[in-house]
C-alpha cells in the first residue's frame, strides 16, 4: 500500500476483506435463516443475543485494532521481526481476556438476558444459545487475532479462504443441528441428529470457529504469510503490551459503546412486541452485510494508513482514505435502492410471518438510505485505528449511539412529559417503534458530517510504533533470524 495506484492496491487489499467478513455474516444469517423454521420466538431470541454477544466480540475487536495499527507500521518501516513479536502478544493477550469474559458471560448469563428484556419462551431459547456461544468466545478471539496480524503485514486473502470454509461448514451444520435433519449413509443407514433448535446454531457455530481458530494458528506457526508467530515471542513483552492495551483499549470502549447502545436499542424494540423484535432481528442482519463491506474496507484503509505513516508518507495516507470512503459510500447506496425497492422480498427471504414483514418493510424504508452515510463513518474511524489515533474513533462510536441514536429514540419512540428549566413542559412524540427505525438514520447522517470534518481537521499524521520499539526482540533480517516473515505485494 506504500508504492503504486492506490485505487487497485486498495481494490486487491479490500476484496477479500469484503468477502472474508460477508462469510463471517453468513454465520448469523444462516442461524437466522434456520432458526426461522423453528419459531417466532427462536428468531426473537436470537435476534436479541446478536448485540450481547457483540458486546464480548468487540473487546477481541478492539485489541485487534491495536494489532493491525502496529504490524502494519512496523511492516512499513522494514521491521518484520518486530511485527513478529506483536503477533504473539498480540495471541498472549487474547487468551487471557477471552478466557476471563467467558467465564464472566457464563456466570451472569441469566441476569444478562433479563437485562435486555428476554421474557418466556424467548428467555429460554436465547438461555440455550448464548450459553454454546460464550463457550466460543476464545476461539473468535483467536481468530480475530489471527485475521488482524495477516492483514497489518497486506495479507487479506488467506483468512478469506479460512473464513469460506469454516462458514461452510457452519452453513452445513446449521440444518442438522437446528432442526435435526437426518444424514444418510450408503451401507450403514441413516443418522438422525438431535434437534436441538436455537442450542444447535450456538452449536454449530463453536465447531465452524474452532476449525477456523485450529486453522489460523497453524498458518501462523508456518509463517510465510508477511508474519509469522515464534513461540520463543510468547514471554510476555511489557511494551509490547503496553501499547496494544494503550492502542486497543479506546477501540474495546468504542466496540463496548456500540454493544450496550444495541443492547439498550434491542431492549426498546422488544416492548413493542415479537413481531417488532424479530423484524428488528432480521433488519439488523441485513445491516450487517453493509457493515461486513464497509468494516472491511475500514480495515483495509487501516492497513493502508498505517503502512504509508510507517513509510513517511502521510499525504498518501490521506489519499488511501478519501478513495476508500468514496468507493463505499457508492456501493452501499446502490445496495440500499435494492433493498427499499424489495422490501418484503428481502424480509420474506427470513420469515412468512405477516406482522413481522410489515415491521420489517417500515425498517428498510427508513433505514436504508443511511446505509451509505454509516459505512462512510466506518471507512474513515479504519483510517484514525490505522494511525493509531483509536480515541477518535471511540468518540464518534460515542457520538452515533450515545449521543445521537438512543436520544432521539426516546423522544420519537415513546409517550413520556417531562418539565425542562426555562423550556417548560416538553412531549415525547410516541410514534412507537417507527421512531426507534428513524433514530438509526438520525445517527449516521450527523454522525458522517462530524467524521467528515474531523478527519479534515484532525491530527492524526503520527505513529505509535515509536513507543514500542525499544526493549523488544532486535530488528534483525528475517533469514538471521530464522523467521519465514515477508512482505507481500498487497
Amino acid at each position: 500500500m506504500t508504492t503504486g495506484a492506490i485505487p487497485p492496491n486498495l481494490l486487491r487489499l479490500a476484496w477479500p476483506l469484503v468477502l472474508g467478513n460477508l462469510l463471517q455474516t453468513v454465520y448469523n444469517l444462516a442461524d437466522m435463516f434456520w432458526v426461522g423454521r423453528v419459531s417466532a420466538e427462536a428468531v426473537a431470541a436470537v435476534s436479541l443475543m446478536f448485540p450481547l454477544s457483540w458486546m464480548f466480540v468487540s473487546t477481541a475487536m478492539g485489541i485487534t485494532a491495536a494489532t493491525i495499527a502496529l504490524v502494519s507500521q512496523h511492516v512499513g518501516a522494514g521491521e518484520d521481526r518486530a511485527a513478529d513479536n506483536v503477533v504473539a502478544q498480540t495471541i498472549l493477550l487474547t487468551l487471557v481476556v477471552s478466557g476471563a469474559l467467558a467465564a464472566l458471560g457464563l456466570a451472569f448469563r441469566h441476569e444478562l438476558l433479563a437485562l435486555i428484556g428476554a421474557r418466556g419462551e424467548v428467555f429460554v431459547e436465547a438461555l440455550a444459545y448464548v450459553e454454546v456461544i460464550f463457550l466460543a468466545l476464545p476461539f473468535t478471539f483467536l481468530f480475530f487475532a489471527f485475521r488482524a496480524a495477516l492483514q497489518g503485514a497486506g495479507d487479506t486473502k488467506t483468512a478469506m479462504w479460512l473464513m469460506v470454509l469454516s462458514a461452510g461448514l457452519n452453513v452445513v451444520l446449521d440444518p442438522f443441528l437446528i432442526l435435526g435433519w437426518g444424514l444418510s449413509i450408503p451401507y450403514v443407514g441413516t443418522f438422525f441428529f438431535p434437534e436441538m433448535g436455537t442450542r444447535g446454531a450456538g452449536v454449530a457455530t463453536f465447531v465452524s470457529r474452532g476449525f477456523a481458530t485450529a486453522a489460523g494458528i497453524y498458518v501462523l506457526l508456518r509463517g510465510g504469510f508477511g508474519v509469522k508467530l515464534h513461540v520463543g515471542d510468547l514471554d510476555p513483552d511489557p511494551p509490547v503490551l503496553h501499547s496494544l492495551v494503550g492502542v486497543g483499549y479506546p477501540a474495546t470502549l468504542d466496540g463496548w459503546a456500540r454493544s450496550f447502545a444495541a443492547v439498550v436499542m434491542a431492549g426498546f424494540v422488544a416492548r413493542f412486541g415479537p413481531a417488532a423484535t424479530a423484524a428488528y432481528g432480521i433488519g439488523v442482519r441485513l445491516m450487517s452485510v453493509t457493515w461486513s463491506v464497509s468494516g472491511a474496507v475500514g480495515q483495509a484503509t487501516a492497513t493502508g494508513v498505517g503502512q504509508n505513516l510507517g513509510a513517511g508518507t502521510p499525504d498518501r495516507a490521506r489519499t488511501v482514505t478519501h478513495v476508500a470512503t468514496g468507493g463505499t459510500m457508492l456501493a452501499l447506496a446502490a445496495a440500499a435502492a435494492l433493498v427499499v425497492a424489495f422490501p418484503a422480498t428481502a424480509i420474506g427471504v427470513f420469515v412468512d410471518d405477516a406482522a413481522v414483514i410489515a415491521e420489517g418493510i417500515g425498517f428498510l424504508r427508513i433505514i436504508a438510505p443511511s446505509w451509505a452515510f454509516f459505512g462512510g463513518v466506518m471507512v474513515i474511524q479504519g483510517a484514525f485505528r490505522g494511525a493509531g489515533v483509536t480515541k477518535v474513533a471511540m468518540v464518534l462510536s460515542v457520538l452515533s449511539r450515545w449521543i445521537f441514536r438512543v436520544p432521539t429514540a426516546l423522544v420519537l419512540a415513546f409517550a413520556w412529559t417531562a418539565t425542562l428549566p426555562v423550556v417548560g413542559p416538553v412531549s415525547a412524540l410516541d410514534w412507537g417503534v417507527t421512531g426507534i427505525w428513524w433514530a438509526f438514520a438520525v445517527g449516521a447522517y450527523a454522525t458522517f458530517v462530524v467524521a467528515a470534518v474531523w478527519f479534515r481537521a484532525g491530527d492524526w499524521e503520527e505513529g505509535v510504533i515509536e513507543e514500542e520499539r525499544a526493549p523488544g526482540p532486535p530488528d534483525v533480517p528475517a533469514a538471521e533470524a530464522g523467521s519465514e516473515s515477508e512482505t507481500v505485494d498487497d
